[in-house]
């Protein structure tokens, strides 16, 4: 995103975490008699800060109920109905809002919204009017007037309205909105040349490119739809709805147009906005956007799912699998919004059923990489390694396990291999994830750290462990295994730095902690030893091995070192290897 929509965006994030300008608040004034106004109010904002959505929204309501005409409850109201999907009750507290509200352009942008999903251009053209396009409100106010005048057959007035936008600096982000502007107007030659000039800027889009070989497939042009579609995939790239389009070229079939209409195209735009804001980190405004992209083109489950992400990303489980669940089963996307429920299902402790809904999802469409992926990652957490190798090795077949990308199905089976006592095949996959990937640091701190631990390749191994810290030095783990790496090899004054410095990067890790208090035992330093075993037992919560471990060492120490080979590891009996997975 180019940088002055970026500075929108925040600027929009401020007005939105604030409620508007510091006078706009303390102009406010909650009757102390009414308590549940103000307490209603606070607890919305932090609720909406949250993204409990409902929770906001009804809050608000409570607000609104005893206080129906407070200009700064109805602002951040009505920010929580559109945030939770409840757009006619947005834009009914917007439309109250008065001219000198702090929100009152966005509240604006949400009633013009309705307006076009009905069809009433000349009335989104009227509540449109007068907003500057300098503020973010007013630049999406712009694009949506644009598309209101596409819808009124203006396509004149429309272009003078992007010229304005790209004289502020905005043609890289609008070329792509051209393009679904004059496919909706039916102009295919126009459209098919902006989405070739997106498609040049942005080759690996998914949007991009499912859009420009709709527009070339609808033409005919199926050859060079093919072409995209392959350099896409080839890339290691794979969607849903691009496969979609993919089988329609194949067979030489027109796979229809990706703007149908000025609404299904408005809604790409607040898709795309959206889409925007939240990778600026500012997903309480981006979920309003996204919203608004849903209510325009409710059968957009592309725009589901990434709702959906947001709010699995806020821990907001049970409001993302609604909407993961509400996808048809007829729909391209249906197969990954169950992967997205199986991850929440076991993020929320229930890995069974996980299990069973990814189990099934490849059962039916055994080529759904991302179901293998997950599936196989769960059955790893699950301690279930001879099925999880399975599963990779599934997902390396339909990958052909060349692509760079394919580095870490090797690795997470070499995971799987290892733990399922394979060394030998986990080994293999290891080595063949560094040839695809060769500074990979979790590979090379893994393979580094099983060739110490065995006493095999010491040499390589170290020098691998010491790339993974020059690649990830504030990685803890990895740092931890270079101590133990020296522990092993007996340079116990290195291994003690090594291991204090994984400490402190990682203070609350049992393992981490056993092995500084071993360092420190074999250096003379006993009473700090005792101490470090002390902290791993107290920090033990998981399962308890750490604590059992540690428990004979408080008592008697480390046993004395046996006599050892130059260049060989101690004898000291080491704990499973602490690494990332």
């Amino acid at each position: 995103m180019i940088e002055k929509l970026r500075i929108a965006f925040r600027i929009l994030l401020v007005l939105v975490l604030t409620g508007g300008a510091t006078g706009a608040l303390a102009a406010t004034t909650f009757n102390p008699r009414e308590p549940s106004v103000s307490g209603s109010y606070l607890a919305g904002t932090q609720a909406l800060y949250d993204m409990q959505t409902a929770a906001a929204a009804q809050r608000f309501r409570d607000a609104l109920s005893v206080d129906w005409d407070n200009p700064q409850v109805m602002q951040r109201a009505f920010i929580a109905f559109a945030a939770n999907g409840n757009i006619d009750e947005a834009v009914a507290t917007a439309s109250r809002l008065p001219p000198n509200a702090p929100q009152y352009d966005l509240g604006r942008l949400i009633v013009a919204t309705k307006a076009l999903k009905e069809r009433r251009y000349d009335a989104v053209l009227r509540d449109l009017d007068g907003i500057s396009p300098d503020s973010f409100a007013g630049i999406t106010g712009a694009l949506l007037r644009a598309w209101a005048l596409v819808g009124d057959k203006r396509p004149a007035e429309s272009d003078a309205v992007l010229e304005e936008l790209a004289d502020r600096g905005l043609e890289d982000f609008l070329v792509f909105h051209r393009a679904l502007m004059a496919e909706a107007a039916g102009d295919n030659p126009t459209a098919i040349d902006f989405a070739a000039q997106a498609y040049e800027a942005d080759p690996l889009v998914a949007r991009i490119v499912e859009a420009y070989t709709r527009m070339l497939g609808n033409a005919g042009r199926f050859d060079e739809a093919t072409k995209v579609i392959r350099h896409f995939n080839n890339e290691g790239y794979r969607h849903p709805l691009v496969d979609v389009v993919a089988d329609a070229i194949e067979a030489r079939r027109r796979p229809g147009a990706f703007a149908s209409s000025v609404q299904v195209g408005a809604a790409e735009m607040f898709h795309g906005i959206g889409v925007a804001l939240a990778r600026d980190g500012s997903s309480d405004v981006s979920i309003v956007f996204l919203r608004l992209g849903m209510y325009l083109d409710p059968q957009a489950d592309v725009i589901a799912l990434v709702l959906g992400q947001l709010y699995d990303r806020a821990g907001a489980h049970d409001a993302a699998n609604t909407l993961y669940d509400a996808v048809p089963a007829t729909s391209p996307m249906k197969s990954t919004a169950v992967v997205r429920m199986a991850e929440n299902l076991d993020a929320i402790g229930d890995r069974d059923e996980a299990l069973r809904r990814l189990g099934n999802i490849v059962i039916a469409n055994p080529e759904d990489l991302d179901a293998l992926s997950v599936l196989g990652d769960l059955q790893r957490t699950a301690e279930r390694y001879g099925e999880a190798a399975e599963t990779y090795s599934k997902a390396l077949a339909l990958t052909g396990g060349d692509r760079p990308g394919d580095w870490r199905f090797y690795y997470v089976r070499g995971i799987a291999y290892e733990r399922n006592k394979e060394w030998p095949k986990a080994e293999a996959d290891f080595q063949r994830a560094l040839e695809l990937n060769p500074d990979q640091p979790q590979v090379l701190n893994y393979l580094g750290y099983s060739w110490v631990d065995q006493g095999i390749n010491l040499r390589p191994a170290l020098d691998m462990i010491e790339k993974a810290v020059r690649a990830a030095p504030n990685d803890g783990y990895i740092v931890d295994s270079l101590g133990w790496a020296f522990f092993r090899l007996g340079r116990y004054e290195e291994a003690v730095q090594a291991l204090e410095r994984a400490v402190q990067l990682r203070p609350d890790d049992p393992e981490i902690n056993d092995h500084l208090g071993d360092a420190y035992w074999r250096t003379g330093r006993q009473l700090e030893a005792r101490f470090q075993w002390t902290i791993a037992a107290d920090v033990d919560e998981e399962d308890g091995n750490v604590k059992e471990r540690v428990q004979p060492k408080l008592a008697n120490g480390l046993e004395p070192e046996e006599p050892r080979v130059p260049g060989t590891v101690a004898s000291t009996e080491v704990p499973e290897a602490t690494v990332t997975q």
